[in-house]
């Protein structure tokens, strides 16, 4: 109210100004004359009586809107001054009559457009145009009226507030403008109100903040969760006449954890396989709740039942279902039902609404169905001790597995040979004694592992495998060794009683009291010893010189027989042999020289070593060449490879010619006298060692007709006079080799493959024969001709090279 009212004084006070100046001007132009009031305002260098102008905004008339009057003290009235407007709008949006300086606006305006405008004015001579006084600056000011409704800043408002909030809680803000004066009357003056939305919300009028306006009851998101507000805002203070501006508010009731879970029945049966493995599924259970998000989320646990310690559950987190899932393994011939008790509740509970309702219980009973196992064994798995020395055949002990099925079905053992490459044991099919097939070496492997195998005698497919581990107990059957091979000297002075090596032992048994080995010399070399052996009783013993002196021109090496035994129980021993070798020493002890065979003091090679390799090297290389040199070198086969085989033997020849006694295998006369060339033509085509007794091309003998074997053959033995068919085919192929005049030269061999017919040996072979080669008489071979020498020279000689 204070604003308002200097603002009405400020605005009177103008005007009275402005009344007071046109006044005065007025009285200045009637009388012509100074007056007393010119005189009081004391005008020093203008004579302006103004300088600023009201006009209202929004003029809806016709003609132009009167501002107010401009006069100059310069002006006499005697048309002689010219008023002159420039500025802002000059010309445009404001005009002024040049005669007698009245001041219009040209249009309607808009104070929210702009409030204000600076103008400047002067006076000229209209005659000269020199300015008559120095421009002068004032003010258009729009008065406002309320033209402008409020605006809100959004024409949309999104708000939440919690479910069961209590009355008065604070929604959401809205907030509206005025363009108009807001220092000028109630134009910007707004008031908020709430048009759609009782009762469930208000709004404060003043500040434009929406609460609720319902108690916790009847806000409950279950029941319904979207409001849609309409808030109104009117300015002049809501007074009759205001102008408003509306807005909508939509607003969501947010979720609280105010319901439990339920389930949606009270009992919920299952059926699961008595083989069901640990983990796997039961089934599921479901419980709904009317909350959303995390205030819908929950959790399910076994409180009671006979099954809690069979069976688990857990939550789903993606369906929020309860899985029920075997922790313990079934069998149906123990227990074929189980009951649980199920509590659920959400995981996150607000204490304003937590009550004894708010968990919820469901019984859920499990059946076990029976299904076909495989054979159960009593134990996981099984040890078994034995001797090494146990025979073959001796049971190492008994595993048992029986069928868990009602009907107790059979069971039949075996051992997995992927387990027992070796086959050193078996099992009984019938009672699962385990025995031994095959002798056991404890020190070769201490244990052996296998897997018996247990399966129904009905249904094979139905088996188990259990671990039986074997272990081997010891026995003292390993006599024991030196440690290493011992080999040391002695020089050629010493000292009798002098320490020259220590030697230890080594046995292959491990005793349950650990081992104890005693040294001694052997009885062999007692007599007439070079050496002693002195037992230290730690398992070690001391080789000692008996005498002074040694010679190793006279003996270069001694070899020491130690006896070595064991306190084991049988007791073993054995023979370790030590060599001493008799080197030169200096005076220290240190050896100086040693034959060939002595020690070498620096570890490697010797040179008589390096020189062996290097040999053995040379003569492989060569080797390796002769190899390769007889491999690429041919060599000619014998004739006949052995006398036994020459019948399954071709001789064969290289000879151009028909040999030395063919004498007519060439004629050189036909080259000498060519007319006498086709006489000869036909007596050509004969054969020549052999005298043709036709001028035909076959003679009268080398005819069909049948000869006399006595004609070829010389006379044969008694025991050859049934074999007149093969000596008739054999007699046959002769004469038809030797009148063919294309035939090979006569010392060809010709091959026949005639076994005889009628036989009573069925065979020309002497391995089948009844008698042997001494019966036969392979003489007339001779008389044959020179192409069956090489038989005769054969057949015909001493049996002497024959075994």
């Amino acid at each position: 109210m204070r604003a308002i009212f200097l603002s009405t004084l400020w605005l009177c006070l103008s005007l009275c100004l402005d009344a007071l100046s046109l006044s005065g001007r007025r009285v200045e132009t009637e009388g012509g004359a100074e007056i007393r009031e010119e005189k009081l305002l004391r005008r020093v260098r203008r004579g302006w009586m103004w300088n600023q102008f009201f006009l209202q905004e929004e003029y809806t008339g016709s003609d132009y809107q009167y501002i107010g009057k401009l006069q100059s003290d310069q002006d006499h009235g005697n048309g002689l001054v010219k008023y002159v407007l420039s500025g802002e709008g000059a010309g445009t949006i404001f005009v002024i009559d040049e005669n007698n300086g009245d001041l219009h606006a040209t249009r309607r305006l808009d104070r929210e457009e702009k409030a204000f405008y600076i103008l400047k004015a002067t006076v000229v001579n209209k005659r000269t145009g020199q300015r008559l006084e120095p421009e002068t600056e004032f003010t258009v000011k729009l008065h406002d009226i309320n033209d402008n409704e409020p605006h809100f800043s959004k024409d949309v408002y999104i708000g939440s507030v919690p479910e069961r909030s209590d009355i008065g809680t604070s929604v959401i803000q809205v907030t509206a403008t005025d363009a108009d004066d807001s220092m000028y009357g109630n134009s910007a003056k707004l008031v908020y109100s709430i048009s759609q939305g009782h009762p469930y919300f208000s709004v404060d009028p003043n500040t434009g903040v929406i609460r609720t306006a319902l108690g916790p009851g009847d806000m409950d998101r279950e029941q319904r969760e979207h409001y849609q507000v309409v808030i109104e805002a009117k300015d002049m203070a809501g007074q009759r006449g205001g102008l408003t501006g509306t807005t909508i508010v939509n607003i969501s009731l947010t979720d609280v954890n105010d319901n439990p879970p339920r389930f949606a029945q009270s009992i919920y049966q299952f059926r699961v396989l008595e083989s069901a493995k640990s983990g796997a599924s039961v089934g599921r259970i479901k419980a709904t709740d009317k909350d959303i998000g995390k205030n819908a989320e929950m959790y399910f646990t076994i409180i009671s039942g006979d099954g809690m310690d069979m069976f688990d559950i857990s939550t789903d987190k993606d369906t929020q279902e309860g899985v029920i899932t075997v922790s313990k393994p079934l069998d149906y011939e123990r227990k074929q039902s189980y009951t649980v008790e199920i509590q659920v509740q959400n995981t996150q509970v607000d204490p304003r609404f937590m009550s004894a309702s708010s968990k919820d219980m469901a019984t859920v009973r499990i059946g076990i169905e029976d299904v076909d196992e495989p054979p159960l064994f009593d134990k996981a798995s099984y040890l078994m001790e034995v001797k090494e020395d146990a025979a073959v055949g001796v049971a190492l002990g008994s595993i048992s597995a029986m069928d868990p099925d009602g009907a107790r079905s059979p069971v039949k053992y075996s051992i997995d040979r992927l387990t027992d490459m070796d086959r050193l044991f078996n099992v009984h099919p019938g009672n699962g004694s385990v025995f031994l097939l095959k002798s056991l070496d404890r020190e070769e492997s201490a244990w052996h592992n296998i897997s018996v195998i247990a399966s129904e005698l009905n249904n094979p497919r139905q088996s188990s495998h259990v671990p039986v581990f074997i272990h081997l107990l010891d026995i003292n059957d390993n006599a024991p060794t030196f440690a290493n091979i011992y080999e040391t000297f002695v020089c050629e002075r010493t000292k009798a009683g002098q320490r020259i090596q220590t030697v230890s032992a080594v046995d292959a048994d491990e005793p349950s009291t650990g081992h104890k080995f005693f040294f001694s010399l052997a009885p062999e070399g007692t007599h007439r010893s070079n050496f002693t052996v002195r037992d230290n009783g730690d398992n070690t013993a001391g080789i000692l010189t008996r005498r002074a002196s040694y010679s190793r021109l006279h003996q270069s090496v001694y070899l020491v027989p130690v006896v070595i035994t064991d306190g084991d129980y049988p007791m073993q021993s054995s023979t370790g042999t030590l060599t001493v070798r008799v080197c030169t020493c200096d005076r220290e002890g240190n050896m100086e020289l040693c034959n060939a065979e002595a020690l070498s003091s620096s570890p490697g090679l010797s040179t008589g070593a390096l020189i062996a390799i290097l040999l053995c090297a040379i003569i492989l290389l060569m080797i390796v060449v002769l190899f390769t040199a007889l491999k690429h070198q041919r060599k000619q086969e014998p004739l006949i490879i052995s006398k036994e085989d020459v019948r399954d033997n071709v001789v064969s020849y290289n000879d151009e010619g028909g040999g030395e006694e063919d004498t007519q295998a060439f004629d050189i006369g036909a080259l000498r006298h060519p007319d006498a060339a086709a006489a000869l033509e036909e007596s050509a085509k004969q054969r020549r060692d052999i005298m043709p007794t036709d001028t035909l091309l076959f003679p009268p003998h080398c005819r069909s007709a049948p000869v006399a074997p006595s004609l070829i053959l010389p006379p044969v033995s008694m025991a050859l006079q049934d074999n007149g068919d093969v000596r008739e085919f054999i007699n046959q192929r002769v004469l038809d080799n030797d009148c063919n005049p294309t035939a090979p030269p006569y010392d060809s061999l010709a091959t026949y493959a005639y076994e005889g017919a009628g036989s009573v040996a069925e065979s020309l072979s002497s391995l089948g024969s009844a008698s042997s080669e001494a019966e036969q008489d392979y003489h007339y071979l001779s008389d044959w001709g020179p192409r069956f020498r090489k038989l005769a020279d054969l057949y015909g000689g001493e049996d002497s090279d024959f075994s």
